[in-house]
């Protein structure tokens, strides 16, 4: 075993140690939670007390490790990728989250198939075919499940997604090379482990089951959304929505502060907007659609893999645009962890909506952007 193997085996078994490091500072931040929250009376009280439980500081835990040099950038693949992936898992299975590949989180793919239909700039030749086979490079998407409460509607699901990867390194570079992203997506990542957290912790869980997955690839193409989307763990008929979480640590938009506001893209393509926004109202954020971002960039990150099945889904964001996007400078001394819980309790409040009620979110018809997602829509009920 050479040495570079001997270190990658003693950050795996940090990890675990880490992780209940993590989770036993979670209960001191829990009740610093409860404290300083307002109170919401427009909230049943079993939905008070999870939001209250969603805790900055135990985002901050995460987020350290998981946008920390140590991962290198997290790069589709990488060895900082698969400690990532670990630790993730690790998080699912501390919560108590189902394992949702038989008794994995794992849903795994090889890259060497997958980066064959990567994208290509207009006029860039396919890969040539490997003179020899080569052997596997596992990348993987994270999926942990939630069974809901009730006997019929706990076998539909609805999708908590963000996208764990980011873009790695500058190998060449002099002093910092490391692209630690942490708000892409890094605080969309820990968002999903935060809301799996408090969720799992109701007494009485949601109606409905809640998928928390995090996917691989996402700086390179929608990769581990789109593999996701034609290889799904839970029926696509039986999904019957997506929030997609990304880029909600930094406030500091190019456009101008966005503390205690959150924007949803493809806002009126479906219901899901309006719910969002309603629960933004009864948590005091506001939720909104930009002018041009909100539709331009429906396109832009997992949830329109998710939505090409026909499933209502959409991304928030705090920021579409913030000064070090895809730079060095993304890193975890910049992320507003409070604000960031704030807006992790408006989706929370979304997420119970959907996951009680016995109507599943639909695309507005009427919305010419919506043709092609109508059309799959109507596709994969029909039957039904």
């Amino acid at each position: 075993m050479n040495k570079k193997m001997m270190n990658a085996f003693k950050v795996l078994g940090s990890i675990a140690l880490l992780s209940q490091c993590v989770m036993s500072g979670n209960l001191l931040a829990q009740t610093t939670a409860v404290s300083t929250t307002q109170k919401m009376p427009a909230l049943s009280a079993p939905m008070q007390v999870t939001v209250d439980r969603i805790s900055a500081d135990s985002m901050r835990g995460h987020l350290s490790f998981l946008a920390s040099d140590l991962l290198e950038g997290r790069a589709t693949p990488s060895r900082g990728l698969d400690l990532a992936a670990e630790y993730i898992a690790a998080q699912f299975r501390v919560i108590g989250l189902e394992p949702a590949v038989n008794d994995s989180y794992f849903q795994t793919a090889d890259w060497n198939v997958l980066k064959r239909d990567l994208p290509r700039r207009p006029g860039t030749p396919a890969p040539a075919a490997d003179a020899e086979p080569q052997p596997p490079v596992i990348v993987r998407n994270v999926i942990g499940v939630l069974r809901g409460s009730d006997p019929v509607l706990r076998d539909s699901y609805i999708l908590v997604t963000a996208h764990y990867d980011h873009i790695g390194m500058k190998p060449n570079a002099e002093g910092d090379k490391i692209f630690n992203g942490a708000n892409d997506d890094a605080s969309g990542t820990v968002s999903v482990i935060e809301l799996a957290k408090v969720f799992a912790q109701m007494k009485e869980r949601p109606k409905r089951s809640i998928v928390f997955m995090t996917f691989f690839g996402e700086e390179r193409g929608l990769v581990g959304s789109r593999y996701y989307g034609k290889n799904p763990v839970f029926p696509i008929e039986k999904t019957i929505a997506g929030i997609n979480i990304e880029q909600v640590g930094r406030t500091d938009d190019s456009e101008g502060s966005q503390v205690a506001s959150v924007a949803v893209t493809g806002f009126d393509f479906s219901d899901v907007g309006a719910i969002i926004k309603l629960a933004g109202d009864k948590t005091g954020i506001k939720v909104w659609k930009h002018a041009k971002n909100s539709d331009d960039y429906f396109g832009r990150s997992d949830n329109q893999a998710i939505a090409d099945q026909g499933v209502p889904a959409h991304t928030i964001s705090v920021a579409y645009a913030f000064p070090d996007y895809h730079g060095l400078g993304d890193e975890a001394n910049k992320i507003d962890y409070d604000n960031m819980a704030k807006v992790n309790r408006a989706v929370a409040v979304a997420i119970e909506q959907i996951a009680n009620s016995k109507d599943a979110p639909k695309w507005d018809e009427k919305n010419p952007k919506t043709a092609k997602y109508v059309d799959a829509w109507k596709q994969r009920n029909a039957g039904k």
